[in-house]
């Protein structure tokens, strides 16, 4: 285990940690005069992360005749029946493809051009083939198909290393440093993680609700008078310098709360319903803070939310069918709650995974950790309704398997899909190396699915 660095330490004193934030913003911008521009130029990313390495070969199908013929022989009991897949037919492939019964939202969602998939994304130092990567002809991520080294990486960005700067953090430092703002750019409602660690930019971490970022400090009378004396302790000059920085972490955690749930108490009950789940109530929060970004007066947020469970050695087939219905259905209600507030074409969500799995099941009616996955994208600025990427050879010790058992060397990296992401946000295309480092050994370091991307390639190719 690494060895607890001073920023691990001023974490464990509060689960949020947050960027300085004036006592009295609110009290000094208010909630009339709160930077309402940011209407206009606003934009968010949300990252779903998908913890235990999402098994992306049961996400999408292919339906050609041969295609599917492989895939059954190979699934053999993880197979699903091609006659429950959800079709679709990507706009730039000529075949079909079915995705997961579970996932009818998403589907729909697809159809009417609002998702995307990107096909066998991953962790990449540069572009590598089969024989390369067999032969050790070429650099490749530390620990592959380990779970705590293959979260970090694609929390970072940073693959031959251990990272406590994540890319998310590292894109939150960029924006907050074009767009100001006095409050967080960056929320995670998934606990602490590496994703939201910037340098400079400090994010707020909630396990629960964000407006209350002390456990046992709020509701009762006696509950207030302990929150009274401890922010009171907080202010004690103990004159050293870590106990201070820690109180100051602290004291910024519980006037952010202060400063969201003030907003958020402004803010209109949201129509939408979502479903009664732990990713669900997430992405309810996330729409309830989106809703009120002019009165925290941020032109730019970046989220990150998470699902568990994706660990599949297994008994695959039933815990996907919950897994992935939670997921499509908390998605959807996710993009109409955008519709409802009005700004779904300025808040794009995707998804991340540890890793894919194994093509070829264990004997546990599971699978084992692999490499490269596919991915979801929805918005209303991405180019919906199509793949993007390349989908793999579906083929046994074929010309995109690791090993012998169907672990898909990524054809598109981390860093091409998050600085696709980062530059629809509003990085410039110069900044991008400084969040993704291994970008310059792409040949395209950016990808097409974002809308306007494809019309720039439209008028300029």
């Amino acid at each position: 285990m690494p060895r607890m660095s001073r920023r691990g330490f001023l974490k464990t004193t509060c689960c949020t940690a947050a960027a300085g934030v004036a006592a009295a913003s609110f009290g000094r911008l208010g909630l009339v005069n709160a930077l309402a521009q940011t209407s206009q130029d606003y934009k968010a990313l949300v990252c779903i992360f998908l913890f235990g390495g999402n098994d992306a070969n049961n996400l999408i199908v292919p339906l050609g005749s041969s295609d599917y013929a492989n895939y059954a022989k190979i699934r053999a009991g993880l197979a699903l029946p091609q006659s429950q897949l959800l079709p679709v037919s990507p706009k730039s492939l000529s075949e079909p493809y079915g995705f997961h019964p579970k996932l009818a939202e998403v589907q729909a969602m697809f159809n009417q051009g609002q998702l995307s998939l990107l096909a066998n994304a991953g962790t990449l130092v540069q572009p590598t083939t089969r024989d390369q990567y067999q032969q050790g002809q070429i650099a490749v991520p530390q620990n592959l198909y380990s779970h705590a080294d293959q979260q970090q990486q694609m929390q970072t960005a940073t693959l031959n290393a251990f990272a406590e700067v994540g890319w998310g953090g590292k894109l939150a430092d960029k924006i907050q440093s074009i767009y100001g703002g006095n409050f967080p750019v960056l929320i995670s409602l998934a606990g602490s993680n590496v994703f939201a660690e910037g340098l400079v930019v400090r994010p707020i971490e909630s396990s629960g609700d964000p407006t209350k970022p002390l456990s046992g400090f709020y509701g009762s009378d006696e509950d207030n008078a302990r929150l009274a004396a401890l922010q009171s302790l907080l202010t004690f000059d103990t004159g050293l310098s870590l106990i201070q920085a820690a109180s100051t972490t602290t004291s910024n955690a519980i006037q952010d709360g202060k400063t969201l749930a003030a907003a958020i108490a402004q803010g209109t009950p949201l129509k939408t319903p979502f479903p009664q789940s732990y990713l669900g109530g997430q992405l309810q929060q996330v729409a309830e803070i989106i809703q009120v970004r002019a009165a925290l007066g941020l032109p730019r947020q970046i989220f990150f939310v998470s699902s568990n469970g994706f660990d599949t050695h297994s008994d695959q087939l039933n815990q996907q069918n919950s897994l992935y219905q939670d997921l499509s259905q908390s998605m959807n209600a996710f993009y109409q709650a955008t519709v409802e507030i009005g700004v779904a074409p300025q808040v794009t969500t995707f998804t991340l995974s540890d890793f894919g799995r194994t093509f070829l099941p264990d004997s546990t009616a599971g699978t084992d950790h692999a490499w490269g996955s596919h991915h979801l994208i929805m918005g209303g600025a991405i180019a919906g309704g199509d793949f993007y990427g390349t989908f793999p050879t579906q083929v046994l010790s074929g010309p995109d398997d690791a090993t012998d058992e169907g672990r898909w060397i990524p054809t598109t990296s981390l860093d091409q899909y998050g600085a696709t992401l980062a530059q629809w946000f509003g990085v410039q295309p110069a900044d991008l190396p400084s969040i993704f480092p291994n970008l310059p050994n792409f040949q395209n370091p950016t990808l097409n699915f974002m809308a306007a991307a494809q019309m720039a390639k439209r008028m300029h190719g």
